[in-house]
C-alpha cells in the first residue's frame, strides 16, 4: 500500500547538517466508518540532538499543544491514551527510523479531525510538529457530481472509497442503472500524499427522462458486513420540450377566457404569452395562465406560448375565435341614376362565422345568396322597373342585421296606353296618361285652333294629376265639331309629354265611336217603337168600343158585362206587361248616362253608353171615368168584381 522502504531511504539522504524539526504526514486521508485507516508520517529533528534514553512520539488529536491537554491518541512511553482510543491505536512505524505512522481500528465519526505527531528525544528536546493530518471519517463513498448536466451530452459520474486500511481492500459497484442508455464504468486507483483512493466512474448520455432518477453507488468489503452506499437524484439540464397550451377554442363575444400554457424543461424556464408581436404576460414557472374578460372580435387571433430556460426555446400557438351575429352591413349610398345605367351595389359586413348575405328589393329576392362578408349585386342597363328600395340581409347562427339603400331611376317620359279620346255626354273628353322621372309635363295641342291647352278655358277644361312618376292630364271639348261622314264627331288633339330627357307628341285618336252611335240609334229606336205600340194598344181599345156602342160619345152598357171585362182585362195585363218592359229600357239608359256623368252632371269617367244622351219617354195611359150598373143587374161579376162603364175620353 505505501513504499516506506522508499521513503526511509530518501528521508536519509538529506545531510544532517540541514535538518531541523520537520514532519511529513497528508493533509488530507480517509477511511470508512468502522473500518480502520493508516496515517503515514516521518519526521525529522535537528542532527545535533543525541537522543535521551531513545526517542519516544506521542499523537495527539485536536491541538498540538500539551498544556492545552488534547485528547492522546498514542504514546510510546505508556498505554495511558484517551479513552475513545483505547484499544483502537497502534504504531505502525520504528521511531528510531524516524517512522511515525499511526493505525487506528475500528474508527467512527467521533473520530474526525486532525491529528498531530509530537517527538520526544529526552530531556528538554520535545517538540510537537505545527504540521497535521486531516482525517475524514466518511458514512457512505463520495460521488464525483459536475455542476451542471446537460441533456444529450456525455456525463461522466466517479463513485469514490478510501483505501487506507491495510486488512481491507474495497469494492465499488453503481445500483440503478439498468434504464441508462449504454452505460460504461471503469475503475481506477489513485495515490496521493501517501494516501490511496479506489473510484469507479459511469459514463452514459442522459436525456430528459432521467432528471430526477435516482443513482447509486454501493461500497462494500469482501467477507466482511461493512457495506456502504449513497443515492444521487439527476439534475439534468435540458431545453424545453413541450409547450402545451388549450385546445384552439370558439367564444361567444363578451365571454371570458383562459387560456392556460405549460413547458417541460429544466430550469423552469421565462414562459411568456404573446398576441401578435405584443406580450401579455410572462413569468418564470412551469406553467402560466392569461385571463380573457369580455372578449371582442379584435381578441380573435393566434395566441403564441414561449418557454426559454437558456438551453433551448420552444413555442405553441392556439387560435382563438370569437363568435358574434352580423354587424350592420356597409352599402353604397342612395342614387339617382339615368335609364340604362350600369351598378354594381357592395354590401360587406362582419359576423363570424362569416354570414349569408341576401339582396332583396321591395321585399322580393334579387340577386343571388352569398355566404361571404361581401356580395356584389350587379344591375346592368337599368330599367323603370329597377327605381326601388334594395336592402341587404346578413344572417348567421347569432342573429341578423340590415341596411338598405334607394335607387331612382330617371327616365324619359312614356306614353300609356290608356291615353285616348272618347265620347261624353257634354261633347269629347281627351285623356293623355305618360310615366317618366322626373314627373313629365302634360299638353294638349289642337292643330286646328293653333292652340296649346295647359289651363282651363271657356270650351275646354283642363285637368292634370300627379300619382308618383305618373302624370295624367285631361281636357273635355265642350262642343262636339263637326259631323263626320259616319255622324261622329271631328277630333283633332295632340298629346305633348316631356321632362328633362326628352319631349313626345302623339295624336290622340277617338276610340269606339261606331259602337257608340250605335247604341244611341238602337236606343232610340226601342224607345220610338215601345212608344208607338202603347199608341197602338190604346186606339184599337177605343176602336172596340164604339163598334159595340155605335156612339162613342154616349155611355155604354155592356150586355154581357162579364165576358168583356174578361177581354179588356187581358189586353190591360198585355198593355202593361209591355210598358213594364219599356219602363226597364229606360231604367238601364238612365243607369248608363249616371255613369258618364254622375249625379251631379261633372266630368266622370267615359263608359261604353257614353254617346247616348237622355230620352224622354211618352207613356199611354188609360183613364176610367165613373161606371154604373146596368139596371136590373147586381153590379158584381162571378169573381166579386165590380162593373164600370168604358167611355172614350
Amino acid at each position: 500500500m505505501w513504499c516506506l522502504e522508499l521513503l526511509l531511504p530518501l528521508l536519509l539522504i538529506i545531510n544532517d547538517a540541514s535538518c531541523q524539526w520537520n514532519v511529513w504526514i497528508p493533509r488530507d486521508i480517509s477511511a470508512m466508518t468502522n473500518s480502520c485507516v493508516v496515517i503515514p508520517c516521518t519526521f525529522m529533528y535537528p542532527s545535533g540532538i543525541r537522543p535521551y534514553r531513545g526517542i519516544h512520539g506521542i499523537w495527539y488529536f485536536g491541538q498540538p499543544y500539551p498544556q492545552l491537554f488534547p485528547p492522546v491518541v498514542f504514546k510510546s512511553r505508556t498505554d495511558v491514551v484517551h479513552e475513545s482510543y483505547k484499544g483502537r491505536t497502534k504504531l505502525l512505524g520504528d521511531l528510531h527510523q524516524r517512522n511515525c505512522t499511526l493505525l487506528i481500528n475500528n474508527i467512527g465519526a467521533e473520530h474526525s479531525g486532525r491529528y498531530y505527531f509530537r517527538a520526544d528525544l529526552g530531556g528538554a528536546n520535545m517538540y510537537t510538529y505545527p504540521d497535521f493530518a486531516e482525517l475524514k471519517v466518511l458514512d457512505q463513498p463520495n460521488i464525483d457530481v459536475p455542476e451542471e448536466i446537460v441533456s444529450d451530452e456525455s456525463l461522466e459520474l466517479t463513485c469514490y472509497a478510501p483505501d487506507n486500511c491495510p486488512d481491507l481492500t474495497p469494492e465499488i459497484q453503481w445500483m440503478y442503472t439498468d434504464y441508462l442508455p449504454d452505460p460504461e464504468f471503469s475503475s481506477s486507483y489513485l495515490e496521493e500524499s501517501n494516501t490511496a483512493v479506489l473510484s469507479n466512474t459511469l459514463t452514459f448520455t442522459p436525456r430528459p427522462m432521467h432528471n430526477g432518477q435516482l443513482l447509486g453507488c454501493r461500497v462494500y468489503y469482501p467477507n466482511t458486513t461493512l457495506v456502504y452506499e449513497r443515492l444521487i437524484s439527476l439534475d439534468i439540464k435540458y431545453a424545453p420540450r413541450s409547450v402545451w397550451v388549450n385546445a384552439s377554442a370558439e367564444v361567444m363575444e363578451g365571454s371570458t377566457v383562459m387560456l392556460h400554457c405549460e413547458v417541460d424543461s429544466n430550469p423552469h424556464p421565462r414562459i411568456s404569452w404573446t398576441f401578435g408581436d405584443q406580450e401579455l404576460l410572462w413569468d418564470t414557472a412551469s406553467n402560466i395562465s392569461l385571463i380573457l374578460d369580455d372578449v371582442t372580435p379584435a381578441n380573435e387571433g393566434v395566441y403564441t406560448c414561449i418557454g426559454d430556460n437558456g438551453y433551448g426555446m420552444m413555442n405553441t400557438s392556439l387560435y382563438l375565435s370569437v363568435k358574434y351575429p352580423p354587424r350592420e352591413p356597409t352599402l353604397n349610398e342612395s342614387m339617382t341614376v339615368l335609364e340604362g345605367t350600369s351598378l354594381a351595389l357592395h354590401c360587406s359586413t362582419q359576423g363570424s362565422p362569416a354570414p349569408t348575405l341576401t339582396w332583396l328589393k321591395d321585399g322580393e329576392l334579387v340577386g343571388t345568396i352569398t355566404a361571404d362578408e361581401l356580395s356584389v349585386l350587379e344591375i346592368m342597363e337599368i330599367t323603370p322597373q329597377g327605381d326601388g328600395q334594395y336592402r341587404c340581409l346578413a344572417e348567421n347562427e347569432h342573429g341578423r342585421a340590415s341596411s338598405s339603400l334607394n335607387i331612382t331611376v330617371e327616365y324619359a317620359p312614356v306614353l300609356l296606353e290608356e291615353s285616348k279620346c272618347t265620347v261624353v255626354r257634354e261633347g269629347v273628353q281627351c285623356v293623355c296618361m305618360a310615366t317618366g322621372n322626373p314627373e313629365p309635363t302634360i299638353e294638349f295641342y289642337l292643330p286646328d285652333l293653333n292652340i296649346t291647352i295647359n289651363e282651363t278655358d271657356g270650351r275646354y277644361n283642363f285637368y292634370t294629376h300627379t300619382d308618383g312618376h305618373t302624370t295624367t292630364g285631361m281636357i273635355k271639348l265642350r262642343e262636339k265639331g263637326e259631323r263626320v261622314d259616319n255622324g261622329g264627331p271631328a277630333v283633332n288633339v295632340h298629346c305633348s309629354i316631356y321632362n328633362m330627357y326628352g319631349r313626345e307628341s302623339v295624336f290622340l285618336e277617338l276610340q269606339q265611336e261606331k259602337k257608340y252611335m250605335m247604341a244611341v240609334i238602337v236606343g232610340t229606336i226601342g224607345g220610338v217603337a215601345v212608344i208607338a205600340f202603347i199608341i197602338a194598344a190604346v186606339r184599337y181599345v177605343g176602336h172596340n168600343n164604339k163598334k159595340e156602342n155605335g156612339n162613342p160619345r154616349q155611355d155604354v152598357v155592356l150586355e154581357n158585362p162579364a165576358l168583356y171585362y174578361s177581354a179588356v182585362k187581358k189586353d190591360k195585363q198585355n198593355l202593361r206587361k209591355k210598358v213594364l218592359k219599356t219602363e226597364l229600357l229606360g231604367s238601364k239608359f238612365n243607369s248608363i248616362l249616371e255613369e258618364t256623368t254622375g249625379e251631379d252632371g261633372d266630368y266622370q269617367p267615359v263608359g261604353s253608353m257614353a254617346g247616348l244622351e237622355r230620352q224622354e219617354l211618352n207613356y199611354a195611359a188609360l183613364e176610367f171615368i165613373g161606371a154604373r150598373p146596368r139596371e136590373g143587374a147586381l153590379g158584381r161579376g162571378d169573381d166579386g168584381s165590380n162593373y164600370t162603364e168604358i167611355k172614350a175620353k
